[in-house]
């Protein structure tokens, strides 16, 4: 293995690669494919009915077009020059793809999750798009142009003090380190944010499956069933239950042994097809209500079709063959501590899913109620979160030799977010163009 000044020299080499200062360009090439295209291929597919709702969705704001536009960024960030610096990636590392959730323990930590984009590929695909959010949000809550680049760089300046920071601890003591929600709540000075913030904790750790039962399910016949509320949840027909059935075997085997023990004290009661998201709509995913020693002892289970992640289009094939064991993966390797159901499996017509847990104390915040201020204070978070889930699977000592001690990255990811910002915005009225034309079909408000 290299020793630590190795290390550190691979990291100071990999400037002669891609400079620091050379990640603000953005210039969209002649030939950068049409993002609308890209957003049609996509949707080949998926369940054509669902498409109009995830449209919808889309043109609803830039920033909700940039959540469902993973694929086109990727390929944007693609023909840029890149460190070859790799870690894990989250691979859709914006904003919105961080929040609270109950380790198994039962504390609530701050973290990545949405992973359905994960793969390995360099460090700064993630802290790019998660900048770029940054930007997009902060100009869609009014803020200034400078207001806009300054709570960018906050996060990517949190990204890199970490990092270093990450790169002074030894192997257990990065493995083990956390994110604490409510330790997070310390640092807010501010009464109002700190106020608003404890209030989405409290909404957090009501979201359980107790919960859940009685927002998403109905009794009928003296039975307990999931709801029907079209197009957006819709309980599973005869053929659907009997595949949900038989694949729930398979999904069990992916689990460790005391957890399949865990799983076994549940019963299969009924299950759903369910629209989630945004980037995600059109994707086969359902839920599935489990009772444990009575009715009122429920667990809701996620299980959510995986296809190739839109990165890992852009670069050299990783070691997962199996789309679910790639998520799967990806997340038990980038998140502080993971769902305890977690597991994955292939279905009808050799589609590949993944199971969690519905509902698990799991929050995320609202950036629309933000003002500058907390929005640069959330950014930051959200850096320091992403440097450690980086430090886990890349080589640390690497990046944090790459970063170094001045803000030569941070301002220019800064500038990069600004000019793609304004990318996305052009992009999101390209969508709103095809809609408003005919050329894609849409379903507002859903």
């Amino acid at each position: 293995m290299a020793t630590q000044e190795e290390r550190a020299r691979a990291g100071k080499a990999a400037r002669k690669r891609a400079s620091r200062s050379s990640h603000a360009a953005w210039i969209p090439s002649a030939d950068r494919p049409d993002p609308v295209a890209v957003l049609e291929r996509q949707g080949v597919d998926r369940v054509q009915e669902l498409l109009p709702i995830r449209y919808g969705r889309m043109a609803a704001s830039p920033f909700a077009f940039l959540r469902g536009a993973a694929a086109v960024m990727a390929g944007d960030l693609a023909v840029l020059r890149h460190t070859g610096l790799t870690v894990q990636l989250c691979g859709d590392a914006h904003l919105l793809n961080f929040g609270v959730f109950a380790s198994p323990e039962r504390a609530l930590l701050f973290d990545l999750n949405d992973f359905d984009e994960t793969c390995q590929g360099p460090f700064e695909w993630d802290v790019k798009r998660l900048a770029a959010s940054v930007a997009v949000a902060a100009r869609g809550n009014g803020a200034g142009e400078n207001a806009a680049r300054d709570a960018a760089q906050d996060a990517v300046t949190a990204y890199r003090k970490g990092m270093r920071r990450l790169a002074g601890l030894g192997e257990l003591a990065v493995w083990y380190e956390r994110v604490d929600a409510r330790e997070a709540l310390d640092l807010i000075r501010s009464p109002r944010h700190r106020k608003r913030a404890e209030a989405g904790l409290d909404h957090a750790r009501g979201r359980t499956s107790l919960q859940a039962l009685g927002k998403l399910t109905e009794v009928v016949d003296g039975a307990r069933r999931i709801i029907h509320d079209p197009p957006l949840l819709e309980p599973a027909g005869a053929p659907d239950l009997a595949a949900l059935r038989k694949i729930f075997g398979d999904y069990r085997s992916t689990l460790s042994e005391e957890r399949r023990l865990l799983l076994d004290r549940y019963r299969f009661v009924d299950a759903a097809r369910k629209v989630v998201g945004v980037g995600s709509v059109g994707t086969r995913c359902y839920i599935v209500l489990l009772a444990g020693r009575d009715p009122g002892d429920p667990l809701f289970l996620q299980i959510k079709e995986a296809v190739r992640s839109v990165v890992e289009e852009q670069l050299p094939s990783g070691p997962y063959l199996h789309p679910g064991h790639r998520v799967v993966a990806g997340q038990r390797l980038l998140q502080a501590a993971g769902d305890i159901f977690l597991g994955w499996m292939t279905g009808p017509q050799g589609r590949a899913f993944y199971w969690r847990q519905l509902r698990d104390m799991k929050g995320s915040a609202d950036i629309t109620a933000m003002s500058t201020a907390e929005l640069r204070w959330y950014a930051g978070l959200c850096g320091t979160a992403l440097a450690r889930a980086h430090a886990r699977s890349g080589d640390r000592l690497a990046i944090a030799a790459y970063l170094g001690g001045s803000d030569t990255f941070d301002r220019a990811v800064a500038d990069f977010a600004l000019r793609y910002a304004a990318q996305n915005a052009r992009d999101h009225a390209a969508l709103t163009t095809a809609i408003e034309s005919g050329v894609i079909g849409a379903l507002p408000g859903v």
